[in-house]
């Protein structure tokens, strides 16, 4: 089995992932939320190797993509990752949507977490503390694709584009 960090290297056309929390605030970009939280400005080079790397792929014509399961009124934390991280990381071609399940019940079954899938084929689970803070990565085989594939079909029928949803719900 690939490592996770294999499948980010080695995707020929894309890479989508589905966020289901509210809080990831202990996963990663720890530093820059506390500024937020501070009420300080997004540092110029916020997310830098992430966004080389989207780059990279979207320059040779792969796509990255994701769906975000969200409730209103959104946590601080969101208001963070949408705010300084969708906005940023769309700069480099990364694709955003949004699933609102405010007024709505969620159209995906109970239990469907975050997760990767690469090229519609290979799905990576990912798995979370409580307080949001990243436990690790499961590659799942390819056979479990096709499932992962309904879920992200699912979660994009039902999604808006981010900057329409931002638009109105956003600022």
């Amino acid at each position: 089995m690939p490592d996770l960090g294999d499948l980010f290297d080695d995707f020929r056309q894309e890479a989508f992932r589905l966020e289901t929390l509210d809080d990831y605030s202990q996963s990663g970009s720890v530093d820059a939320y506390r500024l937020f939280l501070d009420g300080r400005e997004r540092p110029a080079d916020y997310n830098d190797d992430w966004l080389a790397e989207v780059r990279a792929h979207t320059d040779a014509g792969r796509r990255m993509y994701r769906v975000h399961v969200v409730r209103r009124p959104l946590t601080p934390y969101l208001r963070f990752e949408l705010g300084w991280g969708y906005r940023t990381n769309a700069t480099a071609g990364e694709e955003f949507f949004i699933l609102d399940v405010t007024d709505r019940p969620n159209p995906l079954p109970d239990g469907v977490g975050d997760f990767w899938l690469f090229d519609s084929t290979t799905p990576a689970q990912f798995h979370y503390s409580q307080d949001g803070k990243f436990l690790g990565a499961d590659v799942l085989p390819d056979d479990r694709g096709a499932e992962y594939v309904i879920y992200r079909d699912t979660a994009l029928a039902h999604a808006v584009p981010f900057a329409d949803w931002w638009a109105e719900y956003g600022e």
